[in-house]
């Protein structure tokens, strides 16, 4: 959240209807369901996106930073075995990022809707995404795939992750050819797609187009008590008063606008830093310059996306980087970030336990020089609130979980044609 004061405008969010998101074909959606489990499509064949992105945990995984790659289990249960590195950033949630109005992901924002490639996005594969791809969600889902880290493995481990080291689109044939030895997913898409008649048909666009069809329908929501209140149904006396305090004094509308409480922009929150940090090839200090990062301009450093507030209680810990384990927390920093930042203690973040990092998750807090540049970047002006107050926006927060968020079209599948076990 980012609660900066806001003067006069809207009182409300704009309402969401069907019509708000993206087409997607449910033949193609049951394929992405089952892409989306199975584990064929990481390097070691160990890790699936819904590892990460579970519906035991309403699309996320739990934890403050994720275990991918060499992880067992899944949710704040996960344990870190013998992984080489945290995933620096918090698994960003899935919900509702089909919607119309989406045209920038990550938290660095580092995939966009554009045509500087000549093929629809600006992202990390820069020319080399391929063309056909049917909308953001679907660039999104084959970004993971090429991640050291999260999926696809470590140099020397197995043909995805060396290929990715060559250059990033150099995996995706790898993951088409898993594709094509599983006769049942080669049924599946000669049935669903039209431009799919035999095997050499069946490329990454229409597996990312597949699992984008699955994403984009099974995480839509907005049949919250705050869309009944859009229609004439009263909220909760505290949560009323909380939705006076978000679209008014607090100036929380501020940043969370529109109809899913996110303005899509970059904001620097003054979270406390910890973790292996977003490195890059010439500056490998643990830490995260956020926005920055992509741009390459000094006045986006430390600044990250403005996540959507749809269903946020459900979604925890909070923050680009998991910080605050309660929304409590995350409300009362966003009040006074200096004072909450300076109180904040390292058990707060849901790490799983790994000894072997101990010297690194909280290494970047020693560096005096460069906790003094994360603090004199700052975009809240603070708010004094009572913790009457609080509480009142967090009932409003809570307004904002989908009646039937915990139920999904589609779900986990039981199974998946590779046959690997699925989380």
């Amino acid at each position: 959240m980012c609660l900066l004061i806001w003067g006069a405008g809207a009182a409300v969010a704009d309402p969401i209807s069907m019509d708000d998101f993206v087409d997607a074909d449910q033949a193609q959606a049951r394929i992405g369901q089952l892409l989306f489990y199975d584990k064929i499509l990481s390097g070691n064949r160990n890790i699936s996106c819904g590892t990460c992105h579970h519906h035991d945990q309403a699309g996320g995984d739990g934890l403050s930073l994720g275990i991918g790659e060499g992880g067992i289990g899944v949710g704040p249960d996960r344990t870190a075995e013998d992984i080489r590195k945290r995933i620096p950033r918090n698994a960003p949630s899935l919900w509702n990022i089909g919607h119309n109005s989406i045209d920038v992901l990550f938290w660095d924002g580092r995939l966009e809707v554009s045509d500087q490639f000549g093929n629809g996005f600006d992202s990390p594969a820069e020319e080399w995404l391929p063309m056909g791809l049917d909308n953001i969600v679907a660039a999104q889902s084959l970004f993971p795939l090429t991640s050291q880290f999260e999926m696809a493995g470590n140099p020397g481990e197995n043909a995805i992750a060396g290929a990715t080291h060559d250059r990033i689109d150099a995996a995706w044939p790898i993951i088409q050819a898993r594709i094509h030895a599983e006769p049942e997913y080669v049924r599946l898409f000669i049935e669903a797609f039209d431009n799919v008649t035999e095997i050499p048909d069946i490329t990454i666009v229409e597996i990312g187009n597949a699992m984008a069809a699955f994403i984009t329908t099974e995480w839509r929501s907005f049949d919250s008590p705050y869309d009944a209140w859009l229609t004439g149904t009263a909220l909760p006396a505290s949560a009323e008063r909380g939705r006076h305090l978000f679209f008014g004094a607090v100036g929380c509308a501020g940043c969370h606008s529109g109809p899913l409480f996110t303005d899509q922009t970059f904001h620097a929150l003054g979270l406390p830093a910890f973790g292996p940090g977003r490195t890059r090839l010439f500056d490998k200090m643990p830490r995260d310059v956020g926005r920055m990062g992509e741009t390459d301009l000094l006045s986006d450093a430390y600044r990250f996306r403005t996540p959507s507030l749809r269903n946020v209680a459900l979604t925890a810990p909070y923050g680009h980087n998991g910080a605050y384990p309660t929304l409590g927390d995350m409300i009362r920093h966003h009040g006074d970030p200096v004072a909450a930042r300076a109180a904040w203690t390292t058990d707060m973040a849901a790490l799983p336990v790994a000894p072997w990092m101990d010297g690194v998750d909280f290494a970047i807090q020693q560096d005096s020089r460069e906790m003094a540049r994360q603090q004199a970047v700052l975009d809240i002006n603070p708010v004094a609130m009572t913790a009457a107050e609080v509480a009142d926006i967090e009932a409003f927060l809570h307004a904002l979980t989908g009646d039937t968020a915990q139920e999904r079209p589609l779900g986990r599948p039981a199974t998946v044609p590779s046959g690997l076990p699925v989380d």
